[in-house]
């Protein structure tokens, strides 16, 4: 049967602009009739190159198209608030890459305006949509895990600081625009991760250090202004007592780290360490079993062929944009990925908060301090 025909409008055409518009190329039903971006030429280029018809400079000429269903907002984090906003008033549906803004205060008016204006929110939380993620989520909701009580959100890059370690621009490096350093540009994916698996966002206490000590080109770090964290360390407290600790490394002295894990009174489960873009170690899940410790490991290619071939509509959980159009042809409902994106800000600032005032921060104490960092175009 054919799919709705889904009209997508998309603001910046950077790096993940293009990647965005890569992966709608193979979604059925997504069609990219506009695109916009500051820099014309480079817009127009990108418009031959995928066929799109139409390029504004102007985001609100854009907005103003009424042929148009949703909008992809691919800026830097502390333009995503007003962008956002600004397409949900207009009428659209709105998906915005990570982190949901670039603070707490931002993020919190970008859901306040979707529930106003009753228009779907979605933030690309890539992880998500991850096979080891869907064996874990299977596994909790079946109750292997039992009871779970702590779970670790890990991240590692070896040298890999946007600009100053050869790769990105100086965007990334500055607060000015990017909010923070490795917990809002790789911390995001890998915490939000464990709030949708734990299937909590309710922070209760937050403990952080922000840490910056790694040598650096010096040309490069004085051209990239370099103000943000390399390495983010940190400890959460959820109401009802369930415990997460932090490790988001942009550059660290150690040959890798083990990737996340959740834990509870029946089971845990590790998930693969994604080391510089590269997955290593497999996906394993340990209980005990007749009074003996077991370490398994699952076959994750066999478990996605069987759902594709069992559950309809799995497709829709191949990755964030693909979930994204089966949420606007009606074949699924979205998952909560605003709601958690926000959670994760939440504690992200929390670090930044615990970090400033050398001690342990509440919930209600990084709401109240968090301030907008948008800025408008």
């Amino acid at each position: 049967m054919e799919r709705k025909k889904i009209r997508i409008g998309v603001i910046g055409v950077g790096i993940i602009g293009k990647a965005h518009l890569d992966n709608y190329a193979g979604i059925d039903g997504a069609e990219v009739v506009a695109i916009c971006d500051i820099n014309e030429r480079e817009a127009l280029q990108v418009a031959e190159k995928y066929g799109i018809a139409h390029v504004y400079t102007d985001y609100k000429k854009l907005l103003a198209r009424d042929d148009i269903d949703a909008v992809d907002v691919c800026l830097h984090n502390n333009f995503h608030a007003p962008l956002t906003i600004a397409a949900l008033q207009a009428g659209k549906h709105v998906y915005c890459e990570k982190p949901i803004a670039g603070s707490y205060y931002d993020g919190q008016k970008m859901l306040e305006a979707a529930r106003e204006c009753g228009k779907m929110l979605h933030i690309q939380l890539g992880l998500l949509y991850k096979k080891e993620t869907k064996a874990a989520k299977a596994l909790i909701d079946a109750g292997q895990l039992g009871k779970l009580f702590h779970a670790r959100s890990s991240g590692f890059r070896r040298r890999g600081r946007p600009y100053v370690d050869g790769f990105g621009t100086s965007n990334f490096t500055r607060k000015q625009s990017a909010g923070g350093g490795a917990l809002l540009d790789m911390g995001v994916y890998h915490i939000a991760q464990m709030l949708y698996l734990l299937g909590v966002t309710s922070v209760q206490r937050v403990t952080g250090k922000l840490i910056q000590e790694m040598e650096m080109d010096p040309q490069r770090q004085a051209d990239s202004g370099f103000d943000v964290e390399e390495l983010a360390l940190g400890f959460v407290t959820f109401e009802g007592g369930l415990t997460l600790d932090i490790f988001e490394a942009w550059a660290v002295h150690l040959g890798g780290v083990e990737g996340s894990s959740i834990i509870g009174s029946k089971g845990g489960i590790r998930l693969p360490s994604y080391h510089s873009a590269e997955q290593t170690a497999d996906f394993s899940f340990h209980t005990t079993v007749a009074d003996m410790d077991l370490d398994s490991r699952i076959d994750l290619n066999r478990m996605d062929i069987r759902w594709h071939r069992m559950r309809e509509n799995e497709d829709a959980y191949d990755s964030s944009q693909q979930h994204w159009i089966a949420a606007l042809q009606g074949r699924v409902e979205l998952l909560p990925t605003a709601d958690i994106a926000l959670a994760t800000m939440l504690i992200s600032e929390g670090l930044y908060l615990s970090d400033t005032l050398g001690r342990e921060t509440t919930a209600a104490e990084i709401i109240a301090n968090s301030q907008s960092l948008a800025i408008r175009m």
